[in-house]
């Protein structure tokens, strides 16, 4: 009997962690009315008790900043945002609350003026250091010459800011410096400040129209390491997957202006946590991609919602982040699968997938299609590939024919070689939401062993969205409306679930 009862404990046990995994993404915004708000936030976040020492920067000129995170970061300084002629009353305000000893000055006085420079020292800070140059070639040199000897060192596109902030981080916790480029041209500064280090690696940020291959060539010397991508999305994306970054939490800035993600950047490192940028109001692909497949779920959003929307906050970190799931569009390609009342199976199977695809991404799910286009995987090779992404959900979608017209409904089909309880589960939620959104006759919910669904090991389900061959059914399949209602069953089925 005590055998008995400590089975099912751990299988109950079993069962509640496997559907408990689900953790909602987390999120803290730092934001602000302007750039020098979120500039101070994060000072406050990073800094609670105070900094000895911290850095200021122009607020609209990303140039001579681009270096000064690994140096910040050795100081354990924030960076805090200045206009040309005048410190401003939040960053004033801000470093009255820091009170440090020592305040770097980054770039020359047509950055931030010697106005400026008075300005602080009249806040009791008597220790004012500029650290400029000719052209923001020569303050990276110079910036580099504050940083200890290191075996590594960065090299980016200093006429433009994301890859050298995306890296800003890494390099940061590793001792790096970050020293700027032209795509073209390797400055003169650069090339000496390389010679005086001899790093024996450089890595390289960006693809060949930020750093060409002539620039990287000229760069052979020092093993280059090129990180790159087809946009700035992608080439923040890439340094997480080549230098195998640590993923517990990301820090999401947009990748359209300098300034968050600069005065964040500081703060990102002192949390072993990577940058990753997004478009204001959109999620990148290839940031989406990255979230997924890390399982990220706990972010730090750099900036108000004119920066990164809540929208975009939701798509990583809403209720279902850290999920996989994996949208089969039954059929394809050579097999159209049923036909008839002018609807092809395959054709609705895949818009009603693509639909449902869209609605778990926006709410944090991670979601690959077993086919995007008109195209014919097996069964085997679909249940495989949900299989090898270790996704926690499989969903099926399909219409369903039968001889007899009259015939019509909706029914979910499970199968309990492998997670069948859950599976069960699953196909619950999802019916009852698609029978009461497409108003349709409810056949409820089966055991049956479909091939696609019985080889996928984890939660699996084959929908069957209405009937083909019924003429009612059939208009409710052919209908926009009727497809859009289907995929907010099913979202909302797998909400429900994972919940």
């Amino acid at each position: 009997m005590k055998k008995i009862l400590m089975t099912l404990v751990v299988s109950i046990v079993f069962l509640g962690l496997a559907h408990g995994a689900s953790a909602e993404g987390q999120h803290k915004r730092l934001a602000g009315k302007d750039r020098f708000e979120v500039a101070a936030n994060v000072a406050k976040e990073g800094w609670p008790s105070g900094a000895n020492i911290v850095f200021l920067a122009n607020y609209d000129a990303f140039a001579d900043a681009l270096s000064a995170t690994p140096l910040a970061y050795k100081m354990n300084a924030p960076i805090l945002l200045s206009r040309p002629t005048s410190l401003g009353d939040t960053t004033k305000n801000k470093l009255r609350e820091l009170s440090p000893s020592k305040v770097f000055v980054v770039g020359g006085t047509a950055s931030i003026s010697n106005n400026v420079v008075n300005e602080v020292k009249s806040l009791g800070i008597s220790s004012v250091e500029r650290i400029s140059g000719k052209d923001r070639f020569e303050v990276s040199a110079e910036i580099a010459k504050r940083m200890p000897s290191s075996s590594k060192a960065v090299v980016a596109n200093g006429l433009n800011f994301p890859d050298a902030l995306a890296i800003a981080p890494h390099a940061s916790r590793n001792g790096m410096p970050i020293l700027l480029t032209r795509d073209n041209e390797l400055p003169a500064p650069t090339v000496s400040s390389l010679l005086n280090r001899k790093p024996s690696q450089v890595i390289v940020m960006g693809g060949t129209a930020s750093v060409s291959n002539g620039v990287y060539a000229d760069l052979s010397a020092y093993s280059p390491l090129r990180i790159g991508g087809s946009d700035r999305y992608e080439v923040a994306a890439n340094i997480i997957k080549k230098l195998n970054l640590s993923t517990s939490t990301g820090f999401l800035a947009t990748g359209q202006t300098f300034a968050d993600a600069l005065t964040g950047s500081v703060l990102a490192a002192k949390k072993n946590a990577p940058v990753l940028l997004t478009r204001n109001s959109s999620l990148p692909e290839a940031t989406k991609e990255i979230t997924g497949q890390k399982r990220m779920t706990n972010f730090v959003v750099l900036g108000g919602t004119a920066s990164v929307s809540n929208s975009v906050v939701k798509a990583v970190a809403g209720p279902l982040a850290g999920e996989m799931i994996v949208v089969d569009p039954g059929h394809g390609g050579s097999d159209p699968g049923a036909s008839g009342n002018g609807v092809v199976e395959k054709e609705v199977n895949l818009d009603v997938s693509k639909r449902v695809k869209g609605k778990l991404d926006s709410n944090g799910a991670y979601t690959v299609m077993t086919r995007e286009t008109d195209t014919y995987p097996t069964l085997s090779e679909r249940a495989a590939l949900a299989n090898k992404q270790g996704a926690d959900a499989f969903i099926s979608i399909h219409a369903n024919a039968y001889s007899n017209s009259d015939v019509q409904g909706t029914e979910t089909f499970y199968d309990d070689t492998y997670a069948g309880q859950l599976s069960k589960e699953l196909a619950t939620y999802i019916n009852n939401e698609l029978v009461e959104k497409l108003d349709t006759n409810d056949r409820g919910v089966k055991n049956v062993g479909f091939k696609v669904i019985k080889e996928a090991t984890m939660p699996s389900v084959l929908v069957e969205l209405a009937f083909i061959t019924n003429e009612e059914d059939a208009a409710k399949l052919r209908s926009d409306y009727y497809r859009e209602q289907a995929a907010i069953a099913i979202s909302n089925g797998v909400l429900t679930f994972f919940r």
